[in-house]
């Protein structure tokens, strides 16, 4: 179609922004055209970029992304996906040789205007496809932009349908004027700048592809010297472009994309499905179940396809559409469940795609050394989430966890670290999914160097000067030792030897000893030299074993419960530094900080229990000690808040406590008799703080102690006794033996294959015991290292006896 067959003007296509039906009416309407020249909504500073669309690397979705140069925060995007007809517009233009133009408002005065302005008060702001849908009588805007457009055949005038959305437009814009968008005034005034400059090179032999809302107002006259006052005195910045990939699922609506639409990959497949749009998606649909090990045979594609079209008739919808294929899928491929269906709308409805753009395309300098870096490391980005483990001990392992511990630490979060897997610290598992937002942050850390490398080390120095928080400065010392920043960490460690100097704060030191600890532990990993940390460590435990004590004295209960976390942490950072071999060393210092702590009566409860745990576990005291101190703490003189306390620090958290009491009666004892002895009226006010420590145990603990405390202090019930529930009535001698064999080997005491029978092991056992079952040495404690190869007797296998016959 030529200028003639438009007499009125240029040919305004009004479309809906990521459209299928809007997409192929547009090629349609480009084709019968035959425009000269093709206008597109966008920025105009874009127009040296759109000779970028026709390279073969370049693979949408992808979007405009527009920055200010000396703020890369500030920045907006112009998405375009395959389905969408602005791209579409763009392809043909660039194909037939037409001039192709951007038109909207330049990105220099919408990003120096920032957020868009707020309509005025009490004043509409309306969803134009929204209002024509609830016109038409229907309550879903999707659905009706579906059956009027994504379903509509070819029009015998690919001009007709846009005249008639026009219309439709332009009776909304009689009713709302702006809709509650002031900012479009203005657009609108430059587009309209822009249409007269090409009308004038080119004549009516031009095509407008814009949001359908736009379109009365490009039609409408309105004078130069109108659209001049609109458009004068408009702030400006220098802005910068470039293409960059974009993502589906960043193209939906929920993702807060203001033009988003609700189901991008379904548009992509209905623009690329040319026919049976039904049958190939529930043939994807199929494919997708099956790799996940779903049972579906073609019979079911069958009638999934069948139920979908006879949804459709009984709905009086032209074709069956997104509603409709989901009940069915829904119905006859998941059996009613939403469990595949929520895979089938992350997967096939919204997409994960991700686009590609080619090297060409503009980039700042730390971009480009980013790229590199990827295709080095074999690290592709991907819009799906995925988990990444990695081996520090293999040297690509290694680079890629450097790359991604300096992209954090320029606030780059692709990878995100999660908790491996393995125990072993040559070990790694990062969470990765690429945003388009994070090009973004990729040009913002521009400004720190041309490198990953440089930008980060720049960084790094730069936070060392500035931070004045002791803790913070060591979480940066660790930080730059997993990436490998050989360059900053004198840096840091001079500022972090200042900080840790002046702060007298044994709360900061405690909390800053165990990032060091944890950095010089990664450092004998990764093979850095980490010899002046280790000074820094020593020194700062030091001072906390000389502040800790007076800082414990007279804390209330929200300052012990947060030193508590504290003294766990100095005390595995202790055992990561000290010398074991080393008189008088570190460890021996902070295993006598403990045993102050724990004979302290001004130190709260919680911290006395934890203190004596922790002597308990690391075999500084027999359990005899720690008997004596519990029975203290549970005194009838202590007051029910402080023994409750007590013993929340002493078996609570993550320490065990749970399977101490059951194996140790006298301390199980002990507890139970202190809480059967609690006053009504106290009981009431140490229930919460006990039921918070008993709930942290596994349900098998609690009901096993359960069992303990209600059978009593007597012992377990004998060959006449009446059996407790989840017991048996007496010992079973046969199962107690079956388990000796398996304890011999795990002691030493027979070589493999030279297994003991029963009456030898048991001959054995004899020789080994203790004269007086029931004296001291028979409770020694598990964790004793002196006693450790000493064979459990029949009184201990009692207790693994019990256990067994609770699990049956």
């Amino acid at each position: 179609m030529t200028a003639r067959a438009f007499p009125r003007g240029p040919l305004l296509l009004g479309v809906r922004h990521h459209g299928p039906g809007s997409a192929r009416a547009v090629l349609a309407a480009l084709e019968a055209a035959r425009p000269r020249a093709v206008l597109i909504e966008g920025p105009p500073e874009g127009d040296a970029l759109l000779d970028l669309a026709a390279d073969e690397a370049m693979r949408p979705p992808v979007a405009l992304l527009a920055h200010v140069v000396d703020d890369p925060g500030r920045a907006a995007f112009w998405p375009m996906a395959e389905f969408s007809p602005e791209w579409v517009a763009i392809r043909w233009a660039l194909a037939h040789g037409a001039r192709v133009r951007f038109i909207d408002l330049p990105a220099a005065h919408s990003l120096a205007a920032g957020e868009e302005a707020e309509p005025e008060e009490g004043g509409p702001r309306i969803d134009p496809v929204g209002a024509l849908a609830e016109t038409a009588g229907y309550d879903d805007p999707e659905r009706w932009w579906e059956d009027v457009v994504e379903h509509r055949g070819a029009a015998a005038d690919p001009a007709a349908p846009f005249a008639a959305l026009g219309e439709a437009m332009a009776v909304l814009r009689e009713t709302y004027g702006d809709g509650g968008h002031p900012r479009d005034l203005v657009r609108e005034a430059h587009m309209r700048q822009q249409l007269r400059a090409t009308t004038r090179e080119f004549g009516d032999e031009v095509a407008v592809v814009c949001g359908a809302w736009h379109v009365p107002a490009l039609a409408a006259k309105f004078t130069v010297a109108a659209d001049r006052a609109l458009l004068k005195g408009l702030p400006k910045v220098k802005a910068e472009l470039t293409w960059v990939p974009w993502t589906h699922r960043r193209l939906a609506r929920r993702s807060g994309y203001g033009a988003g639409i609700d189901s991008p990959g379904w548009y992509g497949h209905l623009f690329s499905a040319r026919d049976r749009p039904v049958e190939r998606w529930m043939t994807k649909v199929a494919g997708l179940l099956r790799e996940e090990d779903y049972a579906i045979s073609p019979a079911h594609v069958i009638e999934a396809v069948r139920l979908a079209t006879t949804l459709a008739a009984l709905r009086g919808r032209p074709l069956p559409g997104l509603a409709e294929t989901t009940d069915a899928v829904r119905a006859v491929l998941c059996e009613g469940s939403d469990v595949p269906l929520g895979l089938i709308q992350e997967r096939l409805i919204v997409g994960d795609v991700l686009g590609e753009v080619p090297d060409a395309a503009p980039a700042v300098p730390l971009q480009r050394d980013l790229v590199r870096a990827q295709r080095g490391l074999r690290l592709k980005p991907e819009a799906l989430e995925r988990e990444l483990e990695l081996d520090l001990r293999k040297e690509t392992d290694a680079g890629r966890s450097r790359l991604l511990h300096r992209l954090r630490l320029l606030g780059i979060d692709w990878g995100e670290p999660v908790r491996a897997r393995s125990t072993g610290t040559f070990r790694e598992n990062w969470r990765l999914r690429w945003e388009p937002e994070l090009s973004v942050r990729v040009a913002e850390a521009g400004v720190w160097g041309t490198t990953v490398l440089g930008a980060a080390t720049a960084k790094a120095e730069s936070v060392a000067a500035e931070t004045t928080a002791l803790v913070e400065i060591t979480s940066l010392a660790e930080r730059c030792l997993l990436a490998e920043l050989p360059d900053a960490l004198p840096v840091v460690m001079r500022a972090l030897a200042d900080r840790a100097a002046l702060d007298t704060d044994v709360a900061h030191l405690a909390q800053a000893l165990p990032a060091l600890a944890r950095t010089l532990r990664y450092g004998d990993v990764r093979g850095t030299t980490t010899a002046g940390l280790a000074e820094v460590a020593a020194g700062l435990a030091e001072r906390i074993c000389v502040g800790l004590p007076p800082a414990c004295a007279g804390l209330d209960a929200d300052g012990a419960a947060e030193m508590c976390t504290h003294l766990d942490a100095v005390h595995t950072a202790t055992a990561l530094l000290a010398d074991p071999a080393g008189a008088g060393g570190l460890r021996e210092r902070w295993s006598s900080v403990l045993s102050r702590l724990a004979a302290r009566d001004t130190v709260p409860g919680v911290l006395r229990g934890r203190a004596v745990r922790l002597l308990l576990d690391d075999g500084r005291i027999e359990s005899e000690d720690a008997a004596r101190h519990m029975g203290l703490a549970l005194s009838p003189g202590t007051a029910p808040a402080d023994a409750a306390a007590w013993i929340e620090g002493f078996v609570g958290g993550a320490s065990g406590g749970g399977m101490l009491l059951v194996h140790d009666e006298r301390l199980r004892g002990l507890v139970d008799g202190w809480l059967t002895s609690v006053t009504p009226e106290a009981f009431t006010d140490v229930l919460p703080l006990l039921r918070r420590t008993f709930a942290a145990y596994e349900a098998g603990v609690r009901r096993t102690l359960g069992e303990l405390v209600r059978r009593g202090p007597a012992g377990r019930p004998g060959p006449g006794d009446a059996a407790a529930p989840g017991f048996g009535a007496g010992l079973d001698a046969a199962r107690a033996d079956a388990v000796l064999p398996l304890v011999t080997l795990l002691l030493g005491r027979a070589g493999p294959g030279e297994l003991h029978g029963p009456d030898e092991l048991n001959e054995l056992n004899e020789l080994d015991r203790p004269d007086d079952p029931n004296g001291p040495d028979a409770l020694a404690p598990r964790n004793d290292p002196a006693r450790r190869d000493v064979p459990a007797g029949p009184d201990d296998l009692d207790d693994t006896n019990s256990l067994v016959e609770v699990g049956s």
